[in-house]
């Protein structure tokens, strides 16, 4: 993974864009004196290949938590009114 800075990002622009996508370089861009990380840019098709789609609702994994039997809240208490 390469760091770049946003004047060189912007200036080398089309050499960068043909790197990710003939040799499928990563990149990362930085910002400002301070060197602030703002971005990463990788090839389109590897951002999808990695990740499923996520699942609606909080950890959607069996036993990832566990609510007591005796555990009670109304719907303004949940919401906070």
């Amino acid at each position: 993974m390469h760091s770049i800075q946003v004047g060189q990002f912007k200036a080398e622009l089309s050499s960068i864009l043909q790197r990710i996508q003939d040799n499928g370089e990563e990149f990362v861009i930085e910002y400002g004196k301070k060197h602030q990380k703002v971005a990463i840019l990788i090839p389109y098709d590897r951002a999808y290949e990695q990740h499923e789609p996520r699942k609606f609702g909080l950890l959607q994994t069996k036993g990832s938590f566990k609510i007591n039997e005796d555990f009670s809240m109304s719907d303004e208490e949940l919401l906070g009114l």
